[in-house]
């Protein structure tokens, strides 16, 4: 019942993630990504989601992360780290790379969750 819950939330989470991204220039995209997360953290309380297609899955946002991991690695440089809640600056491209950096991070995270094995009640 816990993993149920915890889905729900992911699914909550995730879909917000995907609204956010509808202001960006590269909408489509961020959308989808965060909205299909979002659908595997749903579709899981009700059926099971094979393996593979959960390990494509994390393998393809870990992938997709390593590209922004130089733009995440100037971030870690910078002085000013609160900047990274700030609005985009153009002359920072760091910042909105390392946005898209955790933002993927955190949605293979929420993936790996659906690798655990729910318990089973003792009797």
């Amino acid at each position: 019942m816990t993993k149920k819950i915890v889905n729900y939330i992911l699914f909550i989470t995730f879909t917000l993630f995907a609204v956010i991204q509808l202001n960006d220039p590269d909408s489509i995209l961020w959308f989808s990504i965060y909205f299909f997360v979002a659908l595997i953290c749903l579709i899981a309380n009700f059926k099971t989601i094979p393996k593979s297609i959960l390990i494509i899955t994390i393998t393809g946002l870990l992938a997709f992360s390593a590209f922004h991991f130089s733009l995440f690695i100037d971030y870690l440089h910078t002085e000013n780290k609160e900047e990274i809640f700030g609005a985009m600056v153009y002359e920072k491209p760091y910042l909105e790379g390392t946005r898209e950096f955790i933002g993927l991070l955190i949605a293979a995270v929420g993936v790996i969750y659906q690798l655990k094995k729910p318990k089973r009640i003792q009797e």
